[in-house]
């Protein structure tokens, strides 16, 4: 149970706000943004609020997506993860609305976004955050936004097209704009989102890799026929499983093996243990059709080296050097490097590369920590970055052990680290047009750690 929910800007202006039972005061969302762009901890100049706080006996709670930040309050002793979930739920049936996810899509469309909070949530309670059930209910008619007037919404941003960007009457018009005379246009997407998370030994060898993944497919098909997904032959579920039911068989040469997985509930299952094809009639809004788990052992997209060397007696030099493990024919965007440095670091100059384009160094002193920033990332591409510190006081015993790990964060588009791919998606039912299928890949760093 909630008592107010509310979205801001990154500015901390007010876009969205429903108050449901009146028990919180007024003024909760300026209390909520000071403490969250002002957060301190332990004495500490920058510090990032966590999830959940507390404030003269109300709970705050919040998620940032898309730039947004989504917001509840009580004062009940309510479920941190359930309001979590909450707040992540009706982020996403706002998209499914709204097409776009931003804050002139909020502005502009706000009437349809009351429209749809007060079928979500009633007097602070859950009614439903299904997007096919609210259909019946939400009349409004959406608002298109400028794709100019649009800012990037993470991975899957990086494939969008096209002139404009159309929100969904509904959730049945595409984020595409349509065809020439009004024709609408009809396609599919399936997007394979992987999470990747790697540990690697100071002599660079993997201590733990780990992938997190999921197919997320949003369509916009006339009459919603039965589509069919098919995936590797050599997919194999569990340790050796092949089985999805009884996890018996034997892996072959180059197979998948995913730990465990699961399926959205429109997903049968009549076909996967022959042939890996998925059968689904895709319900309305953006769904994941698949989620998996994979702990074998995969080439990690990235290899980091890292020493620390001592300079003097109040100096000390760091290299780090990050190499591109993938084709030349894939970029890595936003990647950014970080390692926290001994406390008592007063100084860091920092040398890049000749020529280097697109790569920034900075020493946050607040933190102690040390930020390389790197545009791109052409694949086989090697980068190296040297920065001299300057310390306060003498260090006792290996400085390495005083620094690091070092922390790596990337998205690297129609990349695919487990090898789990879409070979054909198929329409079951002939259509009279020709739609577009558009299969996608992205990559992100979960955890990637190398230690010193």
């Amino acid at each position: 149970m909630i008592s107010q929910f509310f979205v801001l800007s990154q500015r901390g202006d007010n876009i969205v706000f429903r108050d449901y039972r009146g028990e919180v005061q007024k003024g909760s969302t300026e209390v909520f943004f000071r403490k969250v762009k002002f957060w301190k901890e332990d004495g500490q100049e920058e510090a990032q609020a966590p999830p959940v706080f507390n404030v003269d006996g109300v709970n705050y709670f919040h998620v940032k997506v898309a730039g947004l930040l989504f917001a509840a309050t009580t004062r009940v002793n309510a479920s941190p993860s359930l309001v979590l979930e909450l707040l992540q739920r009706v982020a996403r049936v706002i998209k499914d609305y709204l097409g776009v996810l931003s804050e002139d899509s909020l502005r502009k469309n706000f009437v349809l976004v009351y429209e749809l909070l007060d079928e979500v949530i009633d007097f602070g309670f859950v009614q439903t955050t299904s997007t096919e059930m609210l259909k019946s209910y939400i009349f409004n008619e959406p608002i298109p936004v400028e794709s100019s007037r649009v800012p990037p919404l993470g991975p899957a941003a990086i494939f969008m097209q096209g002139n404009k960007r159309m929100p969904g009457t509904a959730v049945t018009k595409s984020v595409i704009a349509n065809e020439p005379a009004g024709k609408k246009r009809e396609e599919i997407f399936v997007d394979i989102i992987e999470k990747i998370s790697v540990t690697f030994s100071s002599s660079g060898y993997i201590l733990t890799s780990e992938i997190d993944g999921t197919i997320q497919m949003k369509s916009y098909l006339t009459g919603n026929p039965e589509i069919r997904v098919a995936l590797n032959e050599e997919l194999n579920i569990g340790r050796g499983g092949r089985s999805v039911y009884d996890y018996r068989s034997s892996t072959g040469s180059g197979a998948v093996i995913l730990d465990d997985c699961n399926f959205h509930e429109s997903v049968r299952l009549d076909s996967f243990d022959l042939n890996r094809t998925l059968t689904l009639v895709p319900p309305d809004g953006e769904f994941p059709v698949m989620n998996y788990r994979m702990t074998q052992e995969f080439r990690p997209p990235f290899r980091i080296n890292a020493l620390v060397e001592e300079a003097g007696t109040l100096k000390a030099e760091v290299i780090i050097k990050v190499i591109a493990e993938y084709s030349s024919s894939i970029t890595a965007n936003t990647v950014m490097v970080q390692m926290p440095l001994p406390k008592y670091t007063t100084r860091a100059t920092f040398e890049l590369e000749s020529g280097a384009v697109g790569q920034n160094a900075d020493f946050r002193e607040a933190s102690k920590k040390l930020e390389w920033s790197l545009k791109k990332i052409a694949g086989g591409a090697e980068h190296t970055l040297r920065a001299k510190l300057t310390f306060s006081q003498e260090y006792h015993g290996n400085i390495s052990k005083e620094s690091g790990p070092v922390n790596m964060t990337f998205t690297i588009p129609m990349y695919n680290a487990s090898g789990l791919q879409v070979k054909y998606l198929q329409i079951a039912k002939k259509p009279t047009y020709n739609p577009y299928r558009w299969v996608r890949y992205v990559t992100q760093a979960n955890s990637y750690v190398a230690r010193l």
